[in-house]
């Protein structure tokens, strides 16, 4: 019984989901929720909604959806729903033609964030939601979530 209420729950949150964004793509269509210049883009939220529907599920090394996602994972996946094309690696996300470099200052949300090792190499990836938070898939034994930005070391990504 738990487990059909559970799957029950799920499924409403994923239709609730759906209908927001549909919503939300109407609105900004219209033209009542586009985002002022530097605050995101309509691709930019778009990638924020998908990442929330994934909330709570697990991190796998090496998952890339649709119920299991590593770091890059979720980026590539999120993003491929969208029409975009990025590898399954941070680093490779990092470099990939369709990802263009931008200040701190000018991120938005939507944005890639990108953390570095102790080495400076690029280690790990994540969706900027905006408020200083971003979705995601952190490591072995956590699950994908929203959580605020804590380091200030790190650089951010456009995906166009």
């Amino acid at each position: 019984m738990l487990v059909t209420t559970r799957v029950r729950a799920a499924a409403r949150r994923r239709r609730l989901a759906a209908a927001l964004l549909a919503t939300t793509t109407a609105l900004t269509v219209a033209g009542s929720l586009a985002p002022a210049s530097g605050e995101g883009s309509t691709v930019g939220y778009a990638a924020v909604q998908e990442a929330s529907r994934h909330n709570g599920q697990p991190y796998v090394y090496g998952a890339a959806g649709p119920t299991r996602f590593d770091c890059s994972g979720l980026t590539k996946y999120v993003y491929g729903r969208l029409g975009r094309s990025l590898p399954h690696s941070a680093a490779g996300q990092y470099t990939a033609a369709g990802v263009v470099h931008i200040s701190q200052a000018s991120r938005a949300v939507g944005d890639l964030i990108f953390m570095r090792s102790s080495s400076g190499a690029i280690s790990h990836v994540g969706i900027y939601a905006g408020s200083n938070r971003w979705w995601v898939a952190p490591k072995a034994g956590d699950h994908v979530k929203l959580q605020t930005l804590y380091s200030s070391h790190y650089s951010v990504g456009r995906v166009r």
